[in-house]
């Protein structure tokens, strides 16, 4: 068979795409549930993750589709959350599937014997791998879709996108990659929050806020056993992007986070 290799031949993989900007604690909260259909899952931070399906397909007796549509279940009634979810025979079918997904959510299957009908008629950037660069770079040369991309003999595609990722690229066309799904958690983290009810240059409530903050996340680690490896402090200014302080302002703004990450080692 053309990807060589036993797991191919079924559909085992599953790519799972969040909502953006999906607060971290209810990120973990999704990896939960996915450790509940596979222990093989794979954290792709700040969003998506990978599982391995196989032997939670022999267990279950079920395909992955099905799957899919019970762990979406479980988040949405759960979390409150619903994740896109893209099923292959491979990393690279999964995640383009999932990207094909209109959001909130939904399921899309694809089996081995389906991947080069599915993917041929997709426009190259949608191939998950090929980025905005490489992109162009096909167009200029006249390869506006996945179909013309596997067409291409994979010398011509090292010599057009240099030689790994032209390699990578004509195979992931044709739906081969290797790769497996490694397992891979979040360290444990802890974070707080506060947000001002208006914007304010309180330096002194400013100030107090985050004390408070402070002191209420060390006891969290402390009920937990936990020490911090590191700190983060996030700022969101009213009407002005993350991090940055809005024109005239002398003072932090109305909304402030901290962090705190438990030490791995």
């Amino acid at each position: 068979m053309e990807a060589g290799t036993e797991a191919r031949r079924v559909a085992s993989v599953m790519h799972v795409r969040c909502p953006e900007r999906l607060p971290e604690d209810v990120y973990r909260q999704v990896l939960e549930q996915l450790a509940e259909l596979s222990p093989v899952v794979q954290a792709l931070p700040p969003s998506a993750a990978l599982v391995e399906l196989k032997g939670a397909l022999r267990y279950h007796g079920v395909d992955g589709r099905r799957l899919g549509e019970v762990l979406r279940v479980r988040t949405i009634s759960r979390l409150g959350v619903d994740v896109r979810v893209g099923i292959g025979p491979s990393v690279t079918v999964a995640a383009t599937a999932s990207g094909q997904i209109t959001e909130p959510g939904g399921i899309l299957a694809v089996g081995p014997g389906q991947v080069a009908d599915w993917l041929g008629p997709l426009p190259v950037e949608a191939l998950h791998g090929i980025g905005p660069r490489q992109a162009q770079t096909l167009r200029d040369y006249g390869v506006h879709c996945v179909g013309l991309l596997a067409a291409i003999p994979p010398a011509t595609m090292q010599r057009l996108l240099g030689g790994r990722a032209g390699r990578q690229a004509a195979d992931r066309a044709r739906g081969i990659d290797p790769r497996p799904v490694t397992p891979r958690a979040l360290p444990a983290s802890a974070s707080v929050s506060r947000t001002f009810p208006r914007h304010t240059l309180d330096g002194a409530a400013v100030r107090a806020a985050l004390l408070h903050l402070v002191v209420t996340l060390a006891h969290q680690l402390r009920g937990r056993g936990q020490a911090a490896r590191g700190l983060t402090l996030t700022l969101r200014f009213a009407e002005a992007p993350r991090g940055r302080r809005p024109a005239g302002s002398r003072r932090p703004p109305p909304t402030t986070t901290t962090c705190a990450r438990r030490p791995t080692g």
